[in-house]
């Protein structure tokens, strides 16, 4: 996943690798995505009450790090894998990598997840707004979608290609979601010809195009807690965010990102324990800021920066094995409206 390089950039410190231990019978191999950090003591903390050493390995972004457990299924390189999420779990599932009774043993079954990984965080792929940008032009917000395609809106939008941006897929995703798939790709040549720009990932798009970055797009696909990390990482103590989410009807959806046993793992019981840890109060607490991401554990308190990440009101989602069975499809004809 290319998002949250908030935290990324101002935390890496925080973060620890462990992928160079040797893999003895008491060490836990976890293959996390690239976005994946958490506080260092918290990690030494779960070894030393756990009795479990942690090998983490950075796997790529969420579609790479499936894709490696797939090509590595009959010697499985890891035990346990964060950051499967519910736009993959389908084909996870499909692929036979993952142990099925994990979230069954976990007592976290999540339906938007296909009952086989414990959800562990959730955030919401939609657009942000830079908002001295937008005042500067004179303009008011777009009320839908679809008045992103008329003239006064040429150009404001820079969006990550789904072919290689979690974020930028998510979006298709809800656009089909929102509107259908005819509907949904219609809208899409509609903003081709109206100026749509389209970067690899996430952080060309938020870092280089978007106008708060001194870019030329006062619209950018991103996530709802960007507003939040805007505050939080600001050199100058801010009252109110530069930028706001813009939760349009089809153009917002959820994320769900769970943990599950690899299936062959010969440590089950130090996997549990694992999971454990990643739904615990401190770790809940911790991955808001460090991942930018809503806690999955219900009644979690919220920390104080994310009253500038409100959740939207309402989302939109597609069942596991639709994704699974039409995403690679849907990419595709995105890729024939969109850039040929």
């Amino acid at each position: 996943m290319q998002r949250r390089l908030f935290a990324l950039a101002s935390t890496a410190l925080a973060a620890v690798t462990f992928s160079t231990l040797t893999h003895a019978a008491e060490e836990l191999r976890v293959m996390v995505h690239s976005s994946f950090v958490l506080p260092k003591p918290l990690l030494a903390q779960f070894e030393a009450q756990s009795g479990v050493k942690l090998a983490i390995i950075k796997g790529g972004d969420a579609g790479e790090m499936l894709n490696k457990l797939i090509l590595t299924r009959a010697r499985p390189v890891a035990d346990v894998v964060f950051g499967i999420d519910n736009t993959l779990a389908g084909k996870a599932l499909a692929a036979g990598v993952l142990e099925p009774t994990l979230a069954q043993a976990a007592g976290t079954v999540d339906a938007q997840l296909g009952g086989a990984l414990a959800a562990v965080d959730y955030g919401f792929v939609t657009l942000n707004y830079d908002k001295a940008a937008v005042a500067k032009t004179g303009t008011p917000l777009p009320k839908n979608l679809q008045d992103l395609t008329l003239p006064a809106y040429k150009g404001w939008l820079v969006v990550p290609n789904p072919a290689t941006s979690s974020p930028g897929h998510a979006f298709l995703l809800a656009t089909i979601a929102g509107m259908g798939e005819e509907k949904a790709f219609a809208w899409w040549a509609q903003m081709r010809t109206n100026g749509l720009k389209v970067v690899k990932g996430w952080s060309e798009a938020y870092y280089t195009e978007f106008t708060r970055n001194q870019g030329s797009h006062p619209l950018v696909v991103s996530y709802a807690t960007s507003p939040a990390a805007e505050v939080f990482y600001a050199k100058e103590k801010l009252t109110e965010s530069p930028t706001a989410s813009l939760n349009l009807a089809g153009g917002v959806f959820r994320q769900v990102e769970g943990v599950a046993l690899i299936k062959g793992t010969a440590q089950p019981a130090a996997a549990l324990k694992f999971v454990d840890f990643l739904r615990s109060a401190p770790v809940q607490q911790a991955l808001q800021t460090e991942m930018w991401m809503y806690p999955a554990v219900p009644k979690t308190p919220l920390a104080p920066v994310m009253r500038h990440a409100a959740e939207p009101a309402a989302f939109e989602s597609l069942p596991p094995q639709v994704m699974a069975d039409q995403g690679g499809k849907w990419v595709a004809r995105w890729t024939q409206v969109v850039l040929k």
